[in-house]
């Protein structure tokens, strides 16, 4: 069984949320699919038991030895990436796409394409079970290969080592790391905050994940320092006919056990959010 945990903005606690999930009974995979920036590899201090480099793209580059200055390459890029600097031609690492013209249409070859090799894909053992996630290199582009190869290797290890749940920490937002998180999974769990930006970009996120036989979940998370926005999301979600998990309340413990590196169930197994928690994920198996 794959679950997804998302949202549709950043700092709704999704990740804390995943972590908890992580670290509930029985042993289970758990992938950071946010590969933008991964972050529950601090928290699980994994053992790092493969490294594979991942090639997110190319990038031009010049040499100079070869170029004669015809300019031919400025006057065909269609992204500005390429320009005179002092009479020589340079190419913006930054601005260049990666597309192959210029090294096809240089009349002396003076330019090839480099591989960006920087990202890697992790995998490895951590205190519940198993766990991957892949880290960009600052700049490197995210068009979901990335995440969808963290999943297939998350699926090989939980077949590997006979694992039945596997937890995706997806990433924020709407974009195409997200659609490739939620792409053919069993479940997936929408965790919001009481503020209006929380939720409208819940309601996109769900109306993204949306789909004949996939179940949709939904988290208020610090519910009660807003009550009424709480209330509004209730009601969305009431009128949606989205099921609603349970509401959160704002807990210090949780912020308290990261600074210690631990999940907030491990940290303060007793305190009510972490008792809702512990409900909310055995409602997510059972449903």
């Amino acid at each position: 069984m794959e679950i997804a945990v998302i949202s549709g903005k950043g700092g709704t606690g999704k990740s804390s949320i995943s972590a908890a999930f992580a670290t509930l009974g029985q042993k289970v995979v758990v992938a950071d699919c946010d590969v933008d920036a991964a972050n529950l590899y601090l928290l699980f201090n994994p053992v790092h038991e493969s490294e594979e480099v991942y090639i997110s793209g190319f990038k031009a580059a010049i040499d100079y030895s070869r170029c004669k200055n015809c300019g031919l390459c400025t006057r065909f890029c269609r992204f500005d990436a390429i320009t005179f600097i002092n009479r020589e031609v340079s190419i913006s690492e930054t601005a260049c796409d990666g597309c192959f013209l210029c090294s096809r249409i240089c009349p002396e070859e003076a330019i090839s394409m480099i591989p960006e090799d920087k990202s890697r894909m992790y995998s490895g053992s951590f205190r519940n079970g198993k766990m991957v996630y892949g880290r960009l290199s600052p700049g490197e582009e995210n068009s979901g290969k990335l995440v969808t190869l963290v999943r297939e290797k998350a699926k090989q290890s939980a077949k590997a080592n006979g694992l039945n749940t596997i937890i995706l920490d997806g990433p924020p937002g709407i974009g195409c790391p997200v659609i490739a998180t939620i792409a053919g999974v069993d479940k997936v769990v929408v965790v919001t905050e009481p503020t209006l930006s929380g939720l409208f970009d819940m309601q996109r996120v769900i109306e993204l994940g949306q789909k004949p036989g996939r179940e949709i979940f939904a988290i208020i998370n610090k519910y009660d320092l807003n009550p009424e926005v709480s209330r509004q999301i209730e009601k969305w979600c009431c009128e949606m006919g989205v099921i609603l998990l349970g509401k959160l309340p704002f807990d210090p413990n949780v912020v308290e056990a990261m600074v210690h590196g631990k999940t907030v169930v491990e940290w303060a197994p007793d305190s009510v959010v972490s008792k809702k928690i512990g409900q909310i994920r055995e409602q997510i198996l059972k449903t």
